[in-house]
């Protein structure tokens, strides 16, 4: 994982604290759905901060291939033209 990979990932996860109601563990490999255990309508709502966030879009097709922190990070950095 590249330096820029693991800035965006930090920032990722301090988003995510602030959006979520409990504590969580949060590392590369928690998967959003299952670890969190966000409705799709939370994690659409995470998307479209992280694309205020970080003024990119994400289409449908790579969300659908997020699982993980980790994955969410690289799929930002990648529009983020920072791969």
């Amino acid at each position: 994982m590249t330096e820029t990979v693991r800035d965006t990932q930090a920032q990722i996860i301090e988003s995510l604290r602030k959006l979520l109601k409990k504590p969580a563990t949060l590392g590369p490999t928690t998967n959003i759905v299952k670890d969190l255990q966000l409705d799709s309508l939370a994690v659409m709502d995470f998307i479209m901060s992280l694309e205020d966030q970080f003024e990119i879009v994400i289409p449908l097709d790579r969300v659908a291939e997020v699982e993980t922190l980790g994955d969410l990070a690289l799929v930002v950095d990648e529009l983020r033209g920072r791969k």
